[in-house]
């Protein structure tokens, strides 16, 4: 009977420990969440806001990622904010890319390294002045029909492969599972697309909550007009909306407490500059008072804010979008003019933000500078082969009309369409390529004419060349990221000369996506245009680190530009406002180990061949008569 007595005691012990050990994890639990009642957040029940600035991974080498957030932490900045981009973690169908530069779990954990907190906006559009807002190209080819962001079943199909893969992977991040995610946007400004399909909206909700939970806080942010909060929010979901400098920051957020009256007020995408595309006459960008004046004013209303760009970047590669109507490709820089530079430097805005941050917040100190640029003199470039000659080219099967390059699965690069004028032509008649998209260089008998572009015009007049071949060299500029976005690329519509419909093409397309090996071919005496030049060089002896450079394109016309393997991206100094090309320290190899730099030229070279490597970018302002 005692011996009984004695195991009833152990278990009713056992049983007020296991309560107590559930009481006490429920109340150690991480939380992060909306207060609705006082206008807050809460983090593990205290109230809290942030100061946020968006650094996205995708623009800057792995190797800085580190530098460029330990620097927005010493500027006062609790949180650093980042789309995730679709195209790169799954460039092909089905393959899924998270290493190098695609390192999104490492990026997050440097953050938290660095005292940040992480806000995540994986979309699946993005905008961000990317190709397709972020969407892979090779989803048009799936279906030329598709109509992205919206419950399409085509479009959907792939939305929620993508998403299950992502979301999965970021679980172990989140707040509330131990990690520094504390947000994470559905969408982005669904608000300003002119379709307004909520079953699609409510679908994307459900999909992020059943990943996501309370373990974090679902958000979407639309501009701050009562427009674009008419279709941007979605039940259940916390709002926030975007506005730059300049306004009376009391009256930019009654449009978002007409639809949301209590809550947090969050400024999602405080703009410090501004994006810049091809053709304008000089970089765009936002005055330090006025970003200063309106930072403070959020503070002392307690808002949250996200400073966007806080470090802009580099579209590397053939990343960067376009805008339209009118059509506007986007430049290959990113810098943004925000606080911190293109090369990661610390600029006037970034001490004054600093500064302001610094009213309201007490700012640990943090030893960053900048860094060391390179000089590395002049190159001349030696010719290697034409485009035409080269072996970078696919060859399709000859087609009656012309094919886009998504029908072709080309999802960058060139598309070279050839045919054949009638042999009856003679005379001066019209060449028409309605719906080009985007630009094409015109050639009869392997002979540049003229240039075609949805920017200016699509037609032209020809003459003489009967029976001579016709040919279209199409440069995708990059698809459009904001707005309908629906953007197939080459000769959309059919070819006309005189009205009549030129048949019997044949393509060949240039992705241009692994072409290294140009390089290594011997130098020769002339090449035909567009075509390849390349030198190698060696950094300087005794330089323990490379260090950052600028390629200075000056004298050459329009083309792209390879570092060692790594596509800088597009120059095209001759339009500007843009001349230079970024270029890291961590694509450069140290002495005595020799670089190669491969240059694919479309129109017009430097009379010198050169190019030069300077300290500092240089932007061309560009006079209108």
């Amino acid at each position: 009977m005692g011996s009984v007595r004695v195991l009833g005691l152990y278990l009713t012990i056992l049983a007020v420990l296991a309560t107590n050990t559930a009481k006490e994890i429920t109340s150690n639990r991480r939380s992060f969440e909306v207060d609705y009642e006082n206008d807050q957040f809460l983090k593990d029940g205290q109230p809290f806001r942030y100061v946020s600035g968006s650094l996205h991974y995708f623009r800057v080498p792995r190797e800085y990622w580190q530098d460029r957030l330990r620097k927005l932490r010493a500027a006062g900045l609790n949180v650093v904010s980042t789309y995730i981009e679709w195209s790169r973690h799954e460039p092909r169908r089905g393959q899924y890319d998270f290493t190098g530069d695609n390192d999104i779990e490492h990026f997050i954990k440097l953050a938290e390294q660095e005292g940040l907190l992480v806000i995540l906006r994986p979309g699946p559009y993005i905008c961000a002045e990317r190709d397709l807002g972020g969407y892979p190209p090779w989803i048009l080819h799936e279906n030329l029909k598709m109509i992205l962001r919206t419950n399409d079943s085509s479009h959907t199909h792939h939305v929620r492969s993508w998403l299950e893969v992502f979301l999965r992977k970021i679980q172990p991040y989140l707040y509330g599972n131990g990690g520094p995610v504390i947000m994470v946007q559905i969408e982005n400004e669904y608000g300003s697309y002119p379709i307004c399909d909520r079953r699609y909206t409510f679908w994307l909700r459900d999909i992020f909550q059943s990943y996501i939970g309370s373990n974090a806080v679902l958000f979407t942010t639309d501009g701050n007009g009562s427009f674009y909060l008419r279709c941007g929010p979605i039940p259940g979901v916390f709002i926030t909306v975007d506005f730059g400098h300049g306004v009376n920051v009391m009256n930019a957020f009654k449009p978002l407490r007409a639809v949301q009256p209590h809550g947090p007020l969050v400024n999602s995408e405080f703009y410090t500059g501004w994006l810049t595309h091809w053709g304008e006459p000089e970089e765009s960008g936002a005055s330090t008072s006025g970003v200063v004046n309106t930072t403070r004013s959020l503070l002392a209303m307690n808002a949250s804010l996200n400073f966007f760009m806080f470090f802009g970047g580099t579209n590397f590669g053939f990343t960067s979008g376009a805008n339209n109507p009118p059509f506007q490709p986007q430049l290959t820089s990113y810098n943004y003019d925000a606080p911190i530079s293109e090369a990661g430097d610390l600029t006037d805005k970034y001490f004054a933000i600093k500064s302001v941050i610094s009213e309201f917040f007490p700012i640990a100190e943090i030893p960053v500078g900048n860094s060391s640029k390179g000089s590395y003199g002049r190159l001349v470039l030696e010719p290697k082969i034409s485009l035409r000659d080269s072996d970078t080219g696919i060859v399709y099967n000859n087609t009656t009309y012309p094919q886009t390059f998504e029908a072709l699965e080309l999802y960058s690069g060139l598309l070279w369409y050839e045919t054949t004028l009638p042999l009856d032509f003679s005379g001066t008649s019209l060449l028409m390529a309605d719906d080009l998209h985007d630009r094409a260089i015109v050639y009869i008998n392997k002979t540049a004419v003229g240039v075609l572009s949805r920017s200016t015009t699509t037609s032209m007049f020809i003459s003489e060349g009967a029976g001579q071949p016709l040919s279209l060299l199409v440069e995708n500029q990059g698809h459009i990221n904001y707005g309908q976005m629906m953007d197939l690329k080459g000769l959309v519509k059919n070819v006309t000369l005189d009205g009549e419909v030129l048949t019997d093409w044949k393509q060949t397309g240039y992705p241009l996506d692994n072409v290294s090996h140009v390089a290594t071919l011997p130098t020769v005496e002339h090449v035909d245009l567009p075509a390849f030049y390349s030198a190698r060089f060696q950094l300087p002896e005794g330089l323990e680190t490379p260090l950052d450079t600028f390629v200075d394109m000056t004298g050459w016309s329009k083309g792209v530009l390879y570092v060692n393997g790594h596509n800088l991206g597009r120059y095209w100094p001759v339009e500007g406002p843009q001349v230079t090309l970024y270029l890291p320290g961590p694509y450069l190899f140290q002495y005595p180990d020799y670089n190669t730099i491969l240059v694919l030229e479309l129109e017009k070279i430097h009379p010198d061949r050169t190019i030069e490597f300077v300290p500092a970018p240089i932007w061309r302002l560009k006079f209108y008569v």
